[in-house]
């Protein structure tokens, strides 16, 4: 899902009631990050859930950065 961010993708699922999405980062390490999971009932996504995946994406971004400089600090 090039609109929420790099690496990310969407799995869908459907029944005779409603829509399912989950939205996760490709694999870090050996890692896979769910940032997102959610129903809906339109074809569109909500606006409010791909902010949520792209903040969550920021979060897991910013908390891979600073495991990197720690890992990187602590080797010396």
């Amino acid at each position: 899902m090039p609109s929420i961010g790099t690496g990310v993708f969407e799995l869908k699922e459907a029944d005779e009631r409603t829509w399912y999405r989950t939205i996760y980062l490709s694999r870090i390490g050996n890692v896979i990050y769910v940032l997102h999971c959610f129903e809906k009932d339109s074809r569109r996504t909500d606006r409010r859930d791909i902010e949520v995946a792209r903040n969550r994406l920021k979060i897991v971004r910013q908390r891979f950065e600073e495991q990197k400089t720690h890992e990187k600090h602590s080797v010396r």
